[in-house]
């Protein structure tokens, strides 16, 4: 079997998403996605990936992801060169799937549990894919039911009700954020402090300790307003803070593990398992954050696991992007025997995400599976394909 044709899809509002689609001889389409910098990683697959990957056997997996995550320039980051490599790599897989008649779950090594637990992150509709903002002005309307960045910023408590009639016992949300941009970051007053705290004591009053909440910081704070928001943060006892530091300097995260006193959750952001070692080896983080979308994909997410097994860490991969990285971190996250969360987000995969793909991982009761079927388990809607920008590139355009 060979790669045939590289072909790129663009949706607009979805303005953020890029999907991938390799074509085959054998008929075969594996499908891949990343996210943000849409036009730049549309621009690396046609111009710098299509090259090297037309004509080529979709089987050699792990030969092609170690030349497309090498770049002469790129190759410890999660810019366009690793976005790129990250979508192709995931569309590899789901061709290795359809080809054998297996779910990609199967080909990492087998399921080691049947579904895994979710927690919320409370996002709304147009959180990102659309180009969202991180906070909301005071006269925002909900756009529909499942709007959750108005809902904690509003009335927590009501919303952990909300997501534990769901059975869904965990959940993110990031209050700092609004007061992160007036000090850029450096300093955070009391009474802003005492303003983001407002949540916390909602989700306490309403459900007691029977919800796991996360905290996002978005690596928006240098270190001592990172310590004051930890200080502040304790008798709430947070599951975890997740980057709660730029990640440019592992021991600062660590410095800051230790004196926080809380578990930390790092980092979405980072590519390839040597920026991921660097955390391990500074003993900066207690839970490992990846992104296949981001990191390098399934083959480099999964040895990236590894390694955080090897360290005794868990592993949570990241979803507030796209419903085929959503799938396919599902796929991995039932494969892996130290996976300890899948994020999801209510508003997208009971929303838009059924307007783009044939079908979803279920959840039911604040459990995730895979949907049935080989490779993903899922395919673009046609008409993603009939209303997008599509652009293609095969062996008569090299």
């Amino acid at each position: 079997m060979r790669i045939t044709a590289l072909e790129t899809v663009r949706l607009p509002p979805y303005d953020n998403i890029l999907w991938v689609r390799l074509h085959t001889d054998a008929g075969l389409i594996g499908l891949g996605e990343t996210f943000r910098g849409a036009a730049a990683v549309e621009a690396q697959l046609h111009a710098e990936v299509a090259p090297r990957l037309i004509g080529a056997d979709p089987s050699r997996i792990d030969a092609i992801a170690h030349e497309l995550t090498r770049p002469y320039v790129g190759f410890r980051s999660s810019g366009a060169e690793m976005r790129a490599a990250s979508a192709v790599d995931i569309a590899l897989w789901d061709i290795a799937g359809q080809a054998l008649g297996r779910p990609i779950v199967d080909l990492l090594g087998g399921a080691t549990r049947a579904a895994i637990a979710t927690y919320n992150t409370c996002a709304g509709y147009a959180y990102n894919a659309r180009g969202g903002r991180r906070t909301v002005a005071e006269g925002d309307a909900a756009a529909g039911p499942h709007d959750d960045q108005i809902a904690f910023t509003r009335d927590a408590g009501a919303l952990a009700l909300s997501l534990k009639e769901m059975g869904i016992g965990a959940m993110k949300i990031w209050p700092f954020d609004a007061h992160a941009a007036a000090t850029a970051g450096q300093m955070i007053r009391p009474g802003e402090i005492d303003r983001a705290l407002a949540p916390f004591r909602q989700i306490r009053d309403a459900v007691g300790a029977s919800m796991q909440v996360m905290v996002e910081l978005h690596s928006l704070w240098d270190g001592p307003a990172a310590l004051a928001v930890a200080r502040a943060m304790r008798p709430f006892d947070p599951f975890w803070m997740e980057d709660p530091l730029k990640m440019a300097d592992p021991q600062a995260l660590a410095d800051y593990r230790w004196m926080s006193g809380l578990p930390v959750c790092a980092s979405k952001t980072l590519a390839t398992r040597s920026q991921c070692l660097d955390l391990l080896r500074a003993d900066a983080v207690d839970y490992v954050m990846l992104d296949i979308g981001w990191c390098g994909g399934l083959t480099e997410a999964k040895k990236i696991a590894t390694l955080a097994e090897a360290h005794q860490r868990p592993v949570a991969p990241h979803d507030c992007t796209g419903p085929v990285v959503f799938a396919a971190s599902t796929h991995l996250a039932l494969n892996l025997p130290n996976a300890v969360f899948m994020e999801s987000v209510r508003a997208y995969w009971s929303g838009w995400y059924r307007d783009l793909v044939t079908a979803l991982p279920p959840v039911e009761r604040g459990m995730i599976t895979v949907p049935p079927g080989p490779g993903l388990g899922l395919a673009l809607q046609p008409d993603v394909l009939a209303r997008g920008r599509t652009r293609t590139t095969t062996e008569k355009d090299l």
